[in-house]
């Protein structure tokens, strides 16, 4: 053998323990997709890191999370679900609108995703059952299955607070597949009350002030935000709610852990800590058709005295009893 020759081989011997060991520390990936910015979803990203670690999967010990932000431009939406197919990720988990969890569906009928959306899966076409979703995918509710029924609570609970209010505005995202599903519902309750309605939709990219401001100035005393944009925009829809001097009621706690004034819904934390766990057990090896529809049964009720008294505004002791959390 040439000496040259007889070198490569040593080499490419000496390479085999290398490589051997970069196979054995080769770790399964997680794909995150949703329609915000790192900054708006870090929650939701951190409750999915506590539930994988639940299962035992540490990022950057036994597992990588690859996230991929739409940053609300949903035309991006379809190559950055491609993206995490062609890294071959081992499960995509989707937050955001619906039209997230869409975008993964349509480029992967094997890859197991695991989605976190509001209304009826069974209903909207995503599962063939709650109890056994089968296909690739399953859901983490981030209400019920009949999540629009809260909408009505929410009226009642706005309606409790400000009485005297003649016109409910709802600030919703027009990125919602089932607006109106969640129209006809806030129609329906606001009716019941005997209030008037107005809406005005939103893209990410309007300007959240004037948008509240044309609420007021249709003569809403009260509004209500609906939709993964608006989360994502927290502090400004905080803000124009402020500057507005108008109650305004959120889906979330985190909306009035950051300044809000009252928030009724499930804890999102709890509810992106279950994806976690789906997606670990989904790397344990269960199949994900299996895995059953996550239903919330915990519904919040959060309150911010500070805000209510910059608002002018005081809350009824039946009301503040109800809370299952008080922030002053």
């Amino acid at each position: 053998m040439r000496r040259r020759e007889f070198i490569g081989v040593l080499g490419g011997a000496a390479a085999w323990p290398l490589t051997a060991r970069a196979q054995q520390k080769s770790v399964p990936t997680v794909g995150f997709l949703a329609d915000g910015t790192p900054e708006g979803f870090a929650p939701r990203l951190a409750g999915i890191k506590r539930g994988l670690a639940d299962l035992g999967f540490i990022e950057g010990q036994n597992v990588a999370v690859e996230p991929r932000w739409a940053r609300r431009n949903y035309d991006l939406l379809p190559a950055l679900a491609s993206d995490l197919v062609n890294r071959h990720v081992a499960v995509i988990l989707t937050a955001g609108s619906e039209k997230v969890t869409r975008a993964a569906k349509d480029v992967t009928s094997t890859i197991p995703i695991v989605a976190a959306i509001a209304g009826d899966p069974v209903k909207r076409g995503l599962v063939a059952s709650i109890s056994r979703p089968g296909g690739n995918l399953t859901v983490v509710s981030l209400f019920t299955s009949s999540s629009n029924a809260l909408i009505a609570k929410r009226v009642e609970l706005l309606y409790e607070l400000v009485p005297k209010v003649m016109t409910l505005g709802w600030l919703a995202d027009k990125n919602i597949l089932d607006y109106e599903d969640q129209l006809r519902d806030i129609q329906t309750a606001a009716q019941s009350f005997g209030l008037k309605l107005a809406v005005t939709r939103v893209d990410g990219n309007s300007d959240l002030e004037s948008a509240i401001a044309s609420l007021v100035r249709d003569g809403a005393g009260a509004l209500i935000e609906t939709g993964p944009i608006l989360y994502d925009n927290r502090p400004q829809v905080i803000a124009a709610a402020a500057r507005a001097a108008v109650p305004m009621l959120y889906e979330w706690r985190t909306f009035v852990e950051d300044g809000g004034l009252m928030s009724y819904g499930s804890d999102i934390n709890a509810v992106f800590r279950q994806v976690g766990v789906y997606a670990g057990r989904i790397l344990k090896g269960e199949h994900v058709g299996d895995l059953p529809v996550v239903q919330q049964s915990k519904i919040e009720l959060i309150i911010n005295l500070k805000t209510a008294k910059a608002l002018g505004i005081t809350f009824p002791i039946t009301l503040l009893g109800r809370a299952d959390a008080v922030i002053e």
